[in-house]
């Protein structure tokens, strides 16, 4: 027999607070380091959202980060005069504002994004063969029905009864005999009697 089986767990997202705190966390660690560790919140952000874009800018951070350190580096004095030192030091203050300000939309929208695919009304598990499907009634459109008008039946007039058939003629025929022969047997009984008594 099959149950119904297991859903799967929905991943909750992290308290919006939680998720404050983390964001400052990581730009103020990009900041205070001055861009050294810019590629602390990249590295978070890919893990988070598990996109290969965000694993690509990642390691672009990376390399912007230590090309820009290089070109600063390069410089002879302590100061920046060259054109390279210029360069390094845009490189560095550049893509550490441009990270922060990926950083955070990216994680916003992806935070907001996996709030409102966790919420929705989820649908209950397909029932087994076998068994009952309940249905709610807020589920159900209706439809408002027009109060019911009483069926009043249409009154029949009476058949009246088939007019009585005169009777065959035949039998009218056979009672005018039947009449005729009794009045004929009347009178031959008087003539008979008749005779009897003149022959006396």
């Amino acid at each position: 027999m099959q149950g119904h089986g297991y859903t799967q767990p929905v991943n909750q997202p992290p308290p919006i607070g939680w998720l404050v705190f983390l964001r400052v966390v990581f730009v103020v660690i990009s900041v205070l380091s001055f861009g050294l560790l810019m590629w602390t919140m990249m590295l978070r952000l890919a893990i988070v959202t598990r996109r290969a874009l965000d694993w690509w800018l990642f390691a672009a951070s990376i390399v912007v980060e230590f090309l820009g350190l290089y070109l600063m580096g390069s410089e002879p004095g302590d100061e920046i005069h060259t054109a390279g030192g210029w360069t390094g030091l845009a490189l560095v203050l550049g893509g550490m504002v441009a990270a922060i300000a990926y950083y955070l939309s990216a994680d916003i929208r992806h935070f907001h994004q996996l709030r409102l695919s966790g919420y929705p009304t989820q649908r209950p598990p397909s029932p087994a063969y076998g068994y009952p499907q309940n249905q709610s009634p807020y589920t159900a459109t209706t439809v408002p029905q027009s109060p019911a008008v009483p069926h009043t039946p249409i009154p029949r007039t009476p058949v009246p009864p088939p007019p009585q058939r005169p009777a065959p003629a035949r039998i009218d025929q056979v009672r005018a005999e039947l009449d005729e022969l009794s009045d004929y047997l009347r009178k031959h009984d008087g003539r008979q009697d008749d005779n009897h008594e003149g022959g006396r």
